[in-house]
């Protein structure tokens, strides 16, 4: 995969020759597609914690598991626990019962409070922020096996859960008038 949030684990068919003195390292332009997981990242602003799953696919089963955990273990006494997600038809609490006994997936379909981000458009706050940090400090190379893509992730999340990274948000509701002042009606 490359250095970015999600997208293809790919093989190199032929082996890189390594960089050398004045010259970088040489990577053939094919590769062997070994698939396209799915990643769902829970991110805590306040705590600066996060849980990233890696799945094979991105059903509404493989969702369901990893909306489990934080519920459970993170939040457990919540009575309502906000959340962000994007747009896809998986990410609902439905996913729940398709994945977990009825009276387990009911007890937690009733906590989550979903917020999905705009269909069409940028949201540029924490939603983005979090996901695009891994993009930013991955190398820009390849990742085969998917063994390897859990054990980067888990590695990468480990540093960032130690560090208790946090997530700064400072556009505030009065920077968004000036800046936003266009979208406003003018009376």
């Amino acid at each position: 995969m490359r250095g970015r949030a999600g997208g293809q684990l790919v093989r190199d068919e032929r082996r890189p020759i390594p960089m050398a003195r004045g010259r970088p390292v040489r990577e053939d332009y094919r590769y062997r597609r070994r698939g396209a997981p799915a990643i769902f990242r829970f991110f805590d602003p306040d705590r600066g914690g996060r849980r990233v799953a890696c799945r094979d696919s991105r059903t509404a089963v493989d969702w369901a598991e990893p909306v489990r955990i934080p519920l459970e273990e993170d939040y457990p006494g919540a009575r309502k626990v906000e959340s962000v997600c994007g747009n896809l038809s998986t990410h609902t609490t439905a996913a729940l019962y398709e994945a977990l006994p009825a009276e387990q997936a009911r007890a937690l379909a009733r906590r989550p409070e979903v917020h999905h981000t705009p269909a069409h458009g940028s949201w540029p706050n924490v939603a983005e922020i979090e996901p695009s940090v891994p993009a930013s400090q991955c190398p820009d190379r390849r990742i085969g096996p998917a063994e390897d893509l859990r054990s980067e992730v888990a590695a990468w999340v480990g540093r960032r859960n130690t560090d208790q990274s946090r997530v700064v948000w400072r556009f505030t509701t009065s920077d968004a008038r000036t800046k936003l002042r266009h979208l406003y009606p003018q009376f």
